[in-house]
C-alpha cells in the first residue's frame, strides 16, 4: 500500500512539473529584463535589483542562500543550517526560507504566480508556480497549490499538492 501511494505521488509530481513547465513555455515573451542573480554562502546579505527584476539572498554563518530574478522578484534566506533557492521569471514572485537543516525552492514562471517555501524542518521541500498560481509550503502541515497550474512537493511533511487549473 504505501509502495502505491509513494508512486502515485511521485506521478502526480512529475505530472504536475511537466503542466506547469509547459504552462510556462506558453507564455508569450516580451523584451526581457536583465537576470538577476544574488548568492550569499555563510554570513552576508546581497540584494541586485532593475527596473522589472529583482533578488534577495541572506545567510547567516554555516547556510547558504541563493535567488534569482528575471523579470521577476526572488528572496531568499537561510537560517542556521538551511540551504535556500528562489527564482523568479516572467512576473512571477519566489520565496525561501530555510533553517534546521532544511533545503526549500521555489519556482514561480509567469504572471501572478507566487511560492512561499518555508524550511522548518530537516528536509527538502520544491514549489513551482505557473501564471496565476498560489503555491504555499510551511513545512507544518500539508502544502497547497491553487489558482492556476501549481504543484509541491514537501518531504518535511511527506505530502504533495497539484493544481492545472
Amino acid at each position: 500500500m504505501a509502495r502505491h501511494r509513494a508512486r502515485s505521488t511521485a506521478a502526480i509530481i512529475v505530472g504536475g512539473g511537466l503542466a506547469t513547465a509547459a504552462a510556462a513555455l506558453a507564455i508569450p515573451t516580451t523584451a526581457a529584463a536583465a537576470p538577476t542573480g544574488c548568492q550569499s554562502a555563510g554570513a552576508g546579505l546581497v540584494t541586485n535589483s532593475s527596473n522589472v527584476s529583482g533578488c534577495s539572498a541572506t545567510a547567516v554563518p554555516g547556510s547558504a542562500a541563493a535567488a534569482y530574478g528575471t523579470d521577476g522578484v526572488a528572496t531568499s534566506a537561510a537560517g542556521s543550517s538551511g540551504l535556500a533557492l528562489a527564482i523568479a521569471t516572467a512576473g512571477g514572485t519566489a520565496s525561501a526560507l530555510a533553517q534546521n537543516l532544511s533545503g526549500p525552492a521555489a519556482i514561480a514562471m509567469g504572471p501572478g504566480a507566487e511560492v512561499t517555501a518555508l524550511g522548518v524542518r530537516p528536509g527538502l521541500s520544491l514549489g513551482i508556480a505557473g501564471p496565476g498560481a498560489k503555491v504555499t509550503i510551511d513545512g507544518v502541515t500539508g502544502p497547497t497549490c491553487t489558482g492556476g497550474p501549481g504543484v509541491a512537493a514537501d518531504f518535511q511533511t511527506l505530502q504533495s499538492c497539484l493544481s492545472l487549473q
